[in-house]
């Protein structure tokens, strides 16, 4: 009777279905599994509440997605199609983001696919190293406290061309002038350098002699920016 309940009305005798309590296995398994990556996310990465609640229920809703196709190609098909019409808010997330909901999802199939072992070894071994790589912070900038980016406002009237090269060869061992740009009315000119220090410690005594060739017009110094935005 039950077998019945749970059976597609458009179902045929060649149709297997999957046993409620295979069903209920499969998804409090993979609810398990998004619970604890998102508890480990939440120990390696910033985060916001929706982002972990969706990374728990993520595993489920893939899970039970592919215990539907069950094998049906034409219904594979129509599920990938309907994947690909979803696009992602105008504010895109970042590269550690889109990994984790990547790991939620693959987890997800593998339950989905009856292998729920293999689901927990994976999401644990993958949650575990991805702990690993935050705490020895793999992949990060070395001397970040040397990168700078430096925007300097002058007068009109100052020729900006090379006037500060001088002092920039002097404390940073690179820079680049990315961007000019007017300001008060084209009364005033706003230069930005991506600057790497030599010195961290040297970083005052270079606004104070900026400061004496911009006429002590305003000069920011802040963590260096980057043009290439994150996935």
């Amino acid at each position: 009777m039950l077998d019945q309940i749970f059976r597609g009305i458009f179902d045929t005798d060649m149709t297997s279905v999957i046993a409620p309590l295979d069903f209920l296995l499969c998804v409090i398994t993979a609810l398990a599994i998004g619970l604890v990556m998102a508890l480990m996310y939440t120990r390696s990465a910033r985060y916001t509440s929706s982002f972990v609640a969706t990374l728990a229920l993520l595993p489920a809703v893939v899970c039970v997605v592919i215990m539907m196709v069950n094998g049906n190609v034409g219904t594979g098909v129509a599920v990938a199609g309907a994947f690909s019409l979803v696009r992602f808010r105008s504010v895109p997330g970042t590269a550690r983001e889109i990994g984790a909901i990547f790991l939620a999802m693959g987890a997800g199939l593998i339950c989905g696919m009856g292998y729920l072992a293999y689901a927990a070894l994976f999401a644990v071994m993958l949650s575990a190293v991805n702990l690993l790589y935050s705490g020895i912070g793999f992949g990060a900038k070395r001397k970040n406290s040397l990168y700078r980016t430096l925007h300097i406002t002058i007068p009109e009237d100052l020729d900006y061309t090379g006037v500060f090269d001088g002092l920039l060869k002097k404390y940073t061992s690179s820079y680049e002038l990315t961007q000019v740009k007017t300001t008060n009315m084209g009364s005033l000119f706003r230069l930005t350098y991506d600057l790497t220090l030599r010195h961290a410690d040297e970083e005052k005594k270079l606004i104070d002699e900026l400061r004496c060739r911009n006429g002590n017009l305003e000069i920011t110094v802040s963590k260096q920016e980057t043009v290439v935005g994150e996935l």
